[in-house]
């Protein structure tokens, strides 16, 4: 790929970038799409979409990325067994099975119960059904808004493991970690300048998911490295914008030092929104059923319950309220298996 390098800041991240470890996984570049309809009716100058739900591997999304560097860290470690946790319908958990398998490894998931009160249906398809497929092994957390005690009784299957003759390879979720995944979105902030530079266009504001941080920590210190003038909003899907700014100014500065440059990040540069998050991590609102069918109608674009359309929503907010003038671009991280676990009732359908 032939990136443009514009400062020692940018060449530095680039030489970091290459000497990590990393197991090729993704379809890359993924492309960039029109979006005119929607556009139109939200009044911008422009809207585009950045399509990494088509970066392959097991239905795709954004933590095909992330898992590059992880699982290039296992191969790197001879691990021959990946753990994870995340919630039921957690699509990093379906990617690292998929991730694990493509590399001949075994992979056992741990699922926690962050959202209330759903049926069996969501706790048997989707992204559930696709683990099974993929032949993990399944554990159970009960609590869905423990990090630590997730990561820690990962550790003692990992144990477990060990005394088995195994070499696990542990993919942590709590922070405290080196943040491997965000690196990810920092290769893909420097395709995505290479995509801009081939159009000789940058919209004025790029809208995702902000969940764990690696995403959009990633893609933001990325670009800001590579010189991009672009405004990046996140769009909260776990956990209010007073808890989401610390951990994405955390996790910025956390690859600054992984990659031993500095930080490129700075507090006005973080930009985050959680007025479409009630009541919370996986549960609908009306804002999100709206983006769900506002997308699939106009743009054929689908999305998903807990991420991409609670992002949407963000946008079409951030849309209506955007001067005249303004374009927009939407990362569409994927997720789509999810959708198949919520009844057709959560869609107003």
């Amino acid at each position: 790929m032939n990136i443009p390098v514009t400062s020692p800041m940018a060449a530095s991240v680039s030489d970091a970038l290459d000497r990590m470890p990393r197991a090729r996984l993704g379809h890359a570049p993924t492309p960039i799409d029109s979006m005119p309809r929607m556009a139109e009716e939200l009044g911008l100058a422009g809207l585009t979409v950045k399509r990494d739900d088509c970066t392959g591997l097991a239905f795709g999304g954004n933590k095909v990325r992330q898992l590059e560097f992880y699982l290039g860290n296992a191969v790197a470690q001879n691990a021959d067994t990946v753990l994870i946790t995340g919630a039921v319908q957690s699509n990093f958990v379906r990617l690292a099975a998929a991730g694990a398998r493509s590399l001949g490894m075994d992979i056992h998931i741990q699922l926690e119960e962050r959202v209330p009160n759903q049926t069996a249906l969501y706790h048997e398809s989707g992204n559930v059904l696709l683990d099974k497929i993929l032949g993990a092994t399944l554990h159970s957390y009960p609590d869905g808004e423990d990090e630590s005690g997730a990561d820690r009784r990962l550790g003692e299957i990992a144990d477990s493991l060990r005394q088995e003759g195994k070499s696990p390879y542990i993919i942590p979720l709590a922070p405290g970690h080196a943040p491997l995944g965000a690196l990810g979105y920092v290769v893909a902030a420097r395709e995505l300048m290479e995509q801009f530079d081939s159009q000789g266009f940058t919209p004025d504001e790029i809208v995702l998911a902000s969940g764990s941080g690696h995403t959009h920590g990633g893609l933001l210190f990325g670009l800001k490295a590579y010189g991009c003038t672009a405004t990046v909003s996140g769009i909260c899907v776990r956990r209010p914008r007073d808890a989401q700014v610390p951990r994405i100014t955390s996790r910025c500065q956390e690859i600054a030092d992984l990659l031993g440059v500095a930080n490129p990040v700075s507090d006005t540069d973080i930009n985050i929104y959680d007025d479409v998050l009630a009541p919370g991590y996986g549960q609908m609102n009306d804002a999100t059923r709206a983006a769900i069918k506002m997308s699939a109608q106009s743009e054929a674009l689908i999305l998903d319950p807990v991420y991409t359309a609670k992002a949407m929503a963000g946008l079409i907010v951030r849309a209506r309220e955007a001067a005249p003038g303004t374009s927009m671009m939407f990362i569409h991280t994927g997720g789509t298996p999810a959708l198949f676990g919520y009844a057709p009732e959560y869609f107003g359908l």
